[in-house]
């Protein structure tokens, strides 16, 4: 089996395991969950998804060494994720971001995924335990395969950093015992750069932030009302929206009228019609130094120092927005 990333570039995945989780109807539906929530509502260039995630994930770990557990654990990190991602959090009140792991347990149990990891000789219960993998999590601020696949992927393709230098950069990461880290403070100020035009200039771009909120106004009417139940939070994002304009309610019509692509928003703290706070999101790689030691990179850059400081001020603060 061929598969041909845009970031990674072309791989034969010659292992069975990977061949048939990657068929199955758990990891086919990410297909249809957008990365971005309601980003590809109110603008159709965001539309990356979880499938292109998770798939990267994997090939990711795949490229840096990672066993074959570890990247069956990549590839299926993401697979509990519900219909317009962590929109659902917002509209269950998720603080924490989390619905998803919540439910992750139950999402594999009611597939077909045990029944093929038991089959190739794989313990679930081991796959599923995010402290046994080196490359695929780490807790922030360090680097690891999620949070750099997401970041790289949704940069290359909504801000069109140049392919090269995706390269160059993946050829500065090293992976020794339980740690990631970068081979240069170039690299480290590459990437932390990239990062906050993600998770402060993408995540909280006033577009974003309108289409979430009013999507979660959509998903909490429809809810409260029941046309729609939590299990139908399980469905790919058009089976989900399909369900609600099925319902014909003139209440949710005229709020599903507003997620019209590309509407005129500002940002606005006086006379503002959404606000969203994000998780706190930072990053600060370990460099590897001459001598094989590591050292925080905002120790050895005033640049992070500065750029981190301003990211965690943004993220603090919020998002206020209003229609134009």
């Amino acid at each position: 089996m061929k598969i041909v990333d845009s970031i990674y570039g072309e791989f034969i995945i010659h292992e069975p395991v990977l061949e048939e989780l990657l068929h199955t109807e758990a990891i086919q539906r990410l297909k249809g969950v957008h990365q971005g929530g309601a980003s590809y509502l109110v603008n159709p260039q965001w539309n990356g998804t979880r499938y292109e995630h998770s798939v990267g994930v994997m090939l990711f770990i795949r490229k840096m060494g990672g066993s074959l557990s570890e990247q069956i654990a990549g590839l299926l990190h993401d697979v509990s994720h519900t219909a317009f991602s962590h929109v659902i959090d917002y509209v269950l009140e998720e603080q924490e971001e989390n619905y998803h792991e919540q439910i992750f347990q139950s999402m594999i149990e009611k597939s077909t995924i045990p029944e093929i990891l038991h089959r190739y000789g794989f313990c679930q219960e081991v796959l599923f335990n995010e402290k046994n993998w080196k490359i695929l999590e780490q807790p922030l601020p360090d680097l690891c395969a999620d949070r750099l696949d997401y970041t790289l992927r949704d940069m290359y393709h909504y801000e069109r950093i140049p392919y090269q230098d995706i390269q160059w950069f993946l050829n500065q990461l090293d992976v020794e015992g339980p740690i990631m880290s970068v081979e240069s403070i170039t690299a480290a100020e590459w990437f932390v750069d990239l990062y906050y035009k993600e998770v402060v200039d993408f995540f909280m771009h006033p577009l974003n932030v309108y289409g979430s909120k009013q999507l979660t106004n959509v998903l909490s009417i429809a809810w409260e009302k029941g046309f729609i139940a939590e299990d139908d939070f399980r469905l790919d994002d058009e089976s989900l929206l399909c369900k609600i304009r099925s319902s014909n309610d003139p209440s949710l019509d005229n709020e599903l009228a507003k997620l019209e692509k590309n509407v005129a928003v500002v940002e606005d703290e006086l006379h503002f019609e959404y606000y969203q706070q994000n998780k706190l999101r930072y990053i600060d790689p370990l460099v590897k130094m001459e001598d094989g030691t590591y050292q925080r990179s905002s120790l050895l850059s005033d640049t992070i120092k500065v750029q981190t400081e301003k990211a965690k001020e943004k993220m603090k603060k919020g998002t206020y927005v209003r229609r134009a």
